[in-house]
């Protein structure tokens, strides 16, 4: 069955324009047909067509399921942008169909972009999420000062991925404890300044290294997340 998104369609009865024009325009959809909606709340709904309308299709919500995520406690990637676009885009529809929470990107003092569309992201984030059959939409921040998200990270089990060779570390998959809060930054393409490093270990988060391959950055963040879903996995 066809799966939208409508993030109000319980108090509106209506999909959004983009979805709407999809269902009706694109699938050719009538009164009638029966889809699934989700809210990016954790709800799956399954609606009924009233009517077909390519900016405002109508429907009926003839029943509500939770649909929670398939992973404990939560997982938060902060990370500094790559130069070009499509690789963070690339990197948002990846992280979305394993499963994260939150998404932060990072402004450091190497980084290559200084802004990013955060309105390109989400919805590049909500078509993952309906191609991978989710139903909770990850939160996408604005772009975060290095030090500002520091002083807003207090809890939860923190790693930094970085190159430096002369500051010790040990392998993620060593370090993390499966079923908790956890937030992984990473840097940018010239990875962080000594400063930066220095300034979240005096804060308490922990060095990892994530293996002895030489990453990209977009590559290095998503190794970091199926790391976490492995390790939970084992759970199971």
């Amino acid at each position: 069955m066809i799966r939208f998104y409508a993030p109000d369609i319980e108090t509106s009865g209506t999909l959004p324009e983009s979805d709407s024009a999809h269902c009706a325009r694109v699938l050719r959809m009538h009164s009638g047909d029966e889809i699934e909606v989700v809210d990016g709340r954790g709800h799956l709904l399954r609606c009924r067509i009233l009517d077909a309308h390519p900016k405002h299709t109508s429907v009926e919500v003839l029943s509500r399921a939770d649909l929670p995520k398939v992973w404990p406690g939560s997982i938060t990637i902060a990370i500094a942008p790559t130069k070009h676009n499509d690789r963070m885009e690339w990197l948002i529809e990846k992280l979305v169909e394993i499963g994260i929470d939150r998404f932060v990107p990072l402004r450091c003092r190497y980084s290559e972009r200084k802004e990013i569309n955060v309105e390109r992201l989400n919805k590049i984030a909500v078509s993952a999420m309906k191609q991978s059959l989710k139903a909770i939409l990850p939160v996408i921040e604005q772009m975060t000062p290095f030090a500002e998200f520091m002083r807003s990270c207090t809890t939860g089990q923190r790693f930094i991925a970085y190159c430096d060779p002369s500051i010790p570390r040990r392998l993620m998959a060593t370090e993390y404890i499966p079923a908790s809060d956890t937030i992984i930054l990473i840097g940018p393409e010239g990875d962080f300044s000594p400063e930066e490093i220095s300034t979240a270990l005096d804060a308490g988060w922990k060095p990892i290294s994530l293996g002895d391959n030489r990453l990209r950055t977009e590559t290095a963040a998503l190794v970091a997340a199926d790391t976490c879903h492995i390790l939970n996995q084992r759970l199971l």
